[in-house]
Parts: structure tokens; sequence; C-alpha cells
């Protein structure tokens, strides 16, 4: 089977599985023949169980020409995510496009930080700030897993909030608010808040070039690159902490795996107290925290 002229023979969900695991695997996709599985999921509107019950179904020539024209968005690198519109967050089936990041197993420890910061609290109503919402990924797992949590959410970009409302809607979400805000403006005036939690776009302008086809080429570069030094969003972030804080909030934050000791120093600099650098579960410096003492 060519991936680029249209076949003629007969093709079955495990013949193709096994030519599309070879051909990607020839050209240096990792986990190929995932990537070929989900995409013939998608395709057919099987649970990926299900292709292991049906090896030897044929394809119609509608879904083989559906095959072809996923597997070829694939092959230019185009994220799997974002050709079958999903993803998943902490267990949490989320709708994706390219208008958002594609959530990360990294920011899930971040969340889960937040989350065991807020079980250790009293119970009551919890105000929570989420900057960059992007697909709703952080507000939503946050609901589901803190019943004392209610979130603000903001992001910059409408085509963001729409997923994010999408997601929220899907998951029947009430006690988070979406508001179309830029971190470098003002922000929810008159509001303070027990926490913060971002994931800003920490990857500077030199990093940026030389990132991977699939997020340099396709994830939204709002949400990757400050096109400074890195720094730029973080630091805003840190100044932000001190005006919606309120006293002994918390500011949780996803950085760079590099970034660990010079967000330390940014925070404290800021004002925040008790500043701790996390590693996630690669060992990587990704979680830095701190408190607003007034």
């Amino acid at each position: 089977m060519s991936a680029t002229k249209q076949p003629t023979a007969t093709w079955t969900i495990l013949a193709l599985i096994e030519w599309g695991t070879k051909y990607l695997s020839e050209r240096g996709f990792e986990d190929a023949r995932l990537n070929v599985q989900l995409l013939l999921s998608h395709v057919l509107h099987l649970p990926r169980i299900h292709l292991y019950m049906n090896f030897d179904r044929p394809l119609s020539a509608a879904e083989l020409s559906d095959f072809k024209k996923a597997f070829q968005r694939r092959l230019a690198h185009e994220p799997l995510q974002y050709i079958i519109g999903e993803s998943e967050f902490m267990g949490i089936p989320l709708f994706v496009n390219s208008s958002v990041l594609i959530p990360r197993p990294e920011t899930e420890e971040l969340v889960l930080k937040v989350v065991d910061w807020l079980r250790l609290r009293a119970t009551g109503r919890v105000e929570l700030l989420d900057i960059g919402t992007g697909s709703g990924n952080i507000p939503i797992a946050l609901e589901r897993f803190a019943p004392n949590a209610f979130v603000d959410s903001i992001d910059v970009s409408a085509e963001a909030l729409g997923v994010a409302s999408r997601n929220i809607e899907r998951h029947q979400c009430s006690r988070i608010a979406l508001h179309q805000q830029d971190v470098f403006g003002e922000v929810l005036p008159g509001r303070r808040f027990d926490a913060i939690v971002a994931n800003p776009p920490y990857i500077s302008r030199e990093e940026f070039v030389i990132l991977q086809p699939e997020v340099r080429d396709f994830e939204p570069s709002i949400a990757t690159t400050d096109n400074a030094d890195g720094f730029r969003v973080i630091r805003r972030i840190c100044e932000l902490a001190a005006d919606k804080l309120c006293d002994g909030g918390m500011l949780f934050m996803e950085v760079a795996y590099n970034q660990g000791n010079a967000v330390r120093c940014i925070a404290a600099g800021a004002g925040l107290v008790d500043v701790e650098v996390f590693t996630d579960l690669s060992g990587h410096e990704r979680m830095v925290q701190g408190r607003w003492a007034a």
C-alpha cells in the first residue's frame, strides 16, 4: 500500500496495522503501532480493544479513503490528538484542536499538587484563578477531583475559550467561569483568590525553532513560547500573585525542566515566601509553588 496512491486491494484491520506500523517506524515515529490503532479506531468508530476482535474485517472503500487521509496527516507530523479530535487528561476525555495546547502528563502532576493542597484545607468554597485555560483541562480536573474548588479561568484566545466551553459543557461542570483576558492587562479587577494555577508559555524564542515539528508547526505558539527568554509570562504571573492572592494564598506553576532555580528566585523577588521546586516523575524540576504573605 502506498501512502500517497489510492490502493485497490482489499485491506483488513490487521493488514493495515502491520503495514502502517512498519511504515511509520521506518520514518522514525515513536509508538507507531499505537498511532495506527488509534487512527483506525477513529476512522472505524470502534474502541481500540474491538480492533483485536475484528482483525479479519475488511475496510470499505470509504473507510480506507478516510484512513488514508488521516494517515497522511500523521505523516506530516500533525499530532494524533488533533487528527482524532480528542485527548485525555487525568482520565478525562477532552475535545482538542489546533487552537489549544495538547494536555501533558506533567500538567497532571501540577494539578495533583493543587488537589493535595485543597484536601488539607477546611471544607468550604475555595476560589482559584487558572491562567491560560486552553482546553479547560486544569479547571475541569480540579472540579472533578476537588469538590470545594471554584475556578475562574482566563485565556486571551477566543478560540481556546470556545474549546474549553465545549469541554465544560461536555462534562457538565458548574463551578468554572471562563473569561477572555490578557494576563498582561487588568485581570478580574477587585477579585482575590485562594490560589493561582498556571501552565504558562515557557519556551524561549531560541528554543522554539528547534522543537519537534508536532509542537512547533501545529500547536498554538501563543501557548508554547513567550517569544522572549522563556520567563516573560512567568515574571508577570509572579507579579500578579501579589495583586490577586489572598493573604496565605498559593501560586502553583508549571515550568520548563531547566527553569526551576531561576523561577524560585523570580517568585521570591516578587514577594512570595516558602517557594519550593518539585520534580516530576522523570526527575525534572517542573513545578514551582509559593505562598503570598501580605
